[in-house]
């Protein structure tokens, strides 16, 4: 696909002003990034996408995503909107030859997941899941420590987290309730953190597994009504990683605290621990490690070569979406992997679903059907 300049034109769905990940994450990277350049918002309304465009200095809006995707000035898509809306979205993008950056979880289900990632190799495009762990710079110190045999085999690893889960929600966010929307603590928070896991060390092998909805009611603040909910919001599992390593991991939503994120890996000659407030995808992480030999744990820097930002990106969500962006304009413009694809997006809803199915039959799962 051709560009015009030195910078690749983006069209964000989802870009309201007032709320969402489009406005909290990707239009304040994007901003930072000279090699990409906001070129267009879309909104489901005319109005919102003309302030969008104006609070943002944005030259074109749209409230038609399918005009904005066929417009000949728009190189890359961004779909950043509620998960039930991935699927249509993403391929109307795909359709018209678009390279594509869907935000996690890339499809309601495996289904639809396969289906994007096979629409994109049939139009032989480049792609992108909003799997922002894998360029977060601690994932990638702790990536580059096992690889460098830090912790020599690695014998086990574990996660642990507890965010603050919805109890009560205005009718605006009730669409989560129902486990058909596929955005919950199964897919967001899990898919996050079993990736961060998977990425750092091996990819699992096999899995056993529960998932849970723990919570079965939300309040609904704004009519004080109480609404069913089969969204899975506690899942914890057990298996064996391709590397032979045992694995245990907890993911959860508490009722009132959350107790932030932890990662345990553990080898024969040393130890990798990594903690923090809130998920690999969005926070920065503490990291800690001792060697055999050592009778205490050390802080551990990461590295340069870790962070491909600007100083100024804010932190937090838009520094880890700006990490994403960066390698996906390497990867547009070389042609090569550089980035979490559909394709690994299709792997992680593999996993899911083996999950799934072992909590319900009870039974120890392959990871993966092939």
């Amino acid at each position: 696909m051709a560009t015009t300049g030195t910078s690749l034109r983006v069209g964000i769905i989802g870009a309201n002003v007032d709320y969402g990940w489009g406005s909290r994450a990707h239009i304040p990277a994007l901003q930072k990034l000279p090699e990409l350049a906001l070129t267009a918002v879309c909104t489901t309304r005319q109005e919102t996408a003309a302030a969008a465009a104006d609070r943002f200095d944005v030259p074109l809006s749209f409230h038609d995503h399918k005009a904005m995707v066929q417009h000949p000035d728009i190189d890359v898509v961004s779909v950043a909107v509620k998960v039930p809306y991935h699927f249509e979205l993403t391929m109307s993008a795909l359709a018209a030859g678009k390279h594509v950056y869907t935000e996690w979880p890339l499809g309601a289900t495996l289904a639809e997941a396969k289906e994007m990632a096979a629409a994109a190799k049939a139009k032989g495009v480049q792609t992108m899941v909003g799997l922002q762990a894998r360029c977060s710079p601690f994932i990638l110190r702790i990536k580059e420590l096992v690889a460098e045999g830090y912790v020599g085999e690695v014998l086990s690893c574990s996660l642990n987290q507890a965010a603050a889960g919805i109890v009560e929600a205005p009718s605006d966010r009730m669409w989560r309730a129902p486990i058909e929307a596929g955005a919950s603590s199964f897919t967001i928070g899990f898919g996050h953190c079993i990736d961060a896991l998977e990425y750092s060390v091996s990819p699992f092998k096999d899995v056993s597994g529960i998932v849970s909805t723990q919570i079965p009611k939300w309040l609904n603040t704004d009519t004080g009504a109480m609404v069913d909910v089969t969204a899975i919001d506690t899942i914890a599992i057990t298996g064996t990683l391709e590397n032979g390593a045992v694995a245990s991991a907890y993911v959860g939503s508490a009722p009132q605290h959350g107790t932030g994120f932890r990662m345990e890996i553990i080898g024969r000659e040393g130890t990798l621990v990594a903690t923090g407030s809130g998920g690999p995808n969005t926070s920065p992480l503490r990291l800690q490690g001792g060697r055999a030999g050592s009778d205490k744990m050390e802080d551990i820097e990461i590295t340069e070569g870790g962070v491909w930002t600007p100083n100024d990106v804010p932190q937090g969500p838009p520094f880890h979406v700006a990490q994403m962006y960066r390698r996906f304009a390497e990867q547009v413009a070389t042609g090569t992997q550089q980035v979490p694809s559909f394709d690994t997006a299709v792997r992680l809803h593999e996993l899911l679903d083996a999950i799934q199915r072992s909590s319900d039959t009870g039974q120890r799962q392959p990871a993966h059907k092939s």
